[in-house]
This record gives structure tokens, sequence and C-alpha cells, in this order.
């Protein structure tokens, strides 16, 4: 059992992770936006902790960190401008990094995209290219920051059902969000998971035997 706190708590994401992390007997705080969502929050099981984390300071982040065991970032703009995505998704992923760190909580899981690297393809004049550089930096920063973290990277999202995961070979699969939340879970309770990006699709295999096979 442990203490786990999830970022972007309201996500559609989010919200499917915490009630896994709760059926295997972890106390959980989400981080929440508005005082509105906290209802929702307590009915997955968890606790609701009020804060945007685009303005928050690095020592405001260790202040909410202190006193858990592992890090859930699955926080972003949403879809919302660049200079949203760039705060949210780059610069506060960032700040939470360096808060774990000042906080002493070592495990860190980053909910990134398939697509986060050097090489992501996305024209700048596009807005997407926001999303795609502040993935790729954030997860930069966590490969380097000597966290125990874990970046579970799946492809375009759905709300299909979960069947199990796989590597999309060709770019046409898309992830279901339900599958995200197995591999978030399985990640915390795999010590083997831990140094390692998960680059995945839906597909055939469970979660838990994806993290041993694919590490």
């Amino acid at each position: 059992m442990s203490n786990i706190i999830v970022f972007g708590g309201h996500g559609r994401v989010a919200q499917r992770i915490i009630p896994l992390l709760v059926e295997d007997g972890n106390t959980v705080t989400a981080v929440i936006r508005r005082e509105e969502q906290a209802d929702d929050i307590q009915q997955l099981g968890a606790t609701a902790r009020i804060a945007d984390v685009s303005i928050l300071t690095i020592d405001q982040l260790a202040e909410l960190v202190t006193g858990h065991d592992a890090i859930v970032w699955a926080a972003g703009a949403g879809g919302g401008s660049m200079e949203a995505t760039y705060s949210t998704d780059r610069d506060a992923a960032i700040y939470s990094m360096q808060a774990a760190i000042d906080a002493g909580v070592l495990r860190y899981v980053m909910v990134s995209w398939a697509g986060a690297s050097l090489r992501h393809g996305v024209p700048q004049s596009e807005s997407f290219f926001a999303y795609a550089q502040s993935k790729m930096i954030a997860d930069a920063v966590l490969r380097d920051s000597g966290l125990d973290w874990t970046i579970v990277a799946p492809t375009t999202l759905s709300d299909e059902e979960a069947t199990g995961v796989g590597v999309d070979t060709d770019g046409s699969r898309s992830t279901s969000r339900a599958s995200v939340a197995a591999m978030v879970t399985e990640s915390l309770k795999n010590p083997a998971s831990i140094q390692h990006t998960y680059r995945f699709s839906d597909g055939e295999a469970p979660a838990k035997e994806f993290i041993t096979t694919a590490g």
C-alpha cells in the first residue's frame, strides 16, 4: 500500500487510473483545478486537492507531494492555447520533477505520448507542435532527473474498452484510456519498469505482461 498523488486528477485518463490504484489498496490524492470537481474524485475513492499546477512554484509543488510515495503526472492543457500547453505540459511537469527531488519523492510515472522525440515530425506552424515539443522536453528532463521514473507513452487516445496493449508498428492504432490506466498501475507495482519508456497502442498483451517483456 502506497500514498500516491495524481496530477490532472479530473482528466479522462486519471479518472481511469484512480479506481485501479484504490482497488490495489493505495491511498490516492488527486490534484484538480476546480472545487466542483471534488465530488467526482471522492466517488472514485480519492482525496481531492485543489490547485492550478500551471501557476504553482516549485516550492508549492514540493509541499503538495511531500509525504507521498509516488507521483503520477497525467496533467495537461488538454488542447488549450500554445501558451497553456507550454506552461502545463512542459514547465509545470518539469517543476514537479524538481519538487519531487526536493521532497524526496523518488517514484515518478509520466503519462506522455508515443511520438515524443526529436523526430516527432509535427510542423512548427501547427498548434499540436506545442504539445509534441512539451512532451519531448519533459520526457528528456525526466530521464535525466535521477528519479525512479517510468514513461507511459500511448498513441492517440480513445475511449474504447481495454483489450490489452502492443507495439504500433505502422502508426495506425489508437490506445484506449483504460489501457493507459492499466499501464500506469502495473508500472507502479513493478520495479522492473523503472527507467523504461513504454511506447504502445492497443494490442493483445495484458499490461503486466507487456511491461515485463517490453522493458
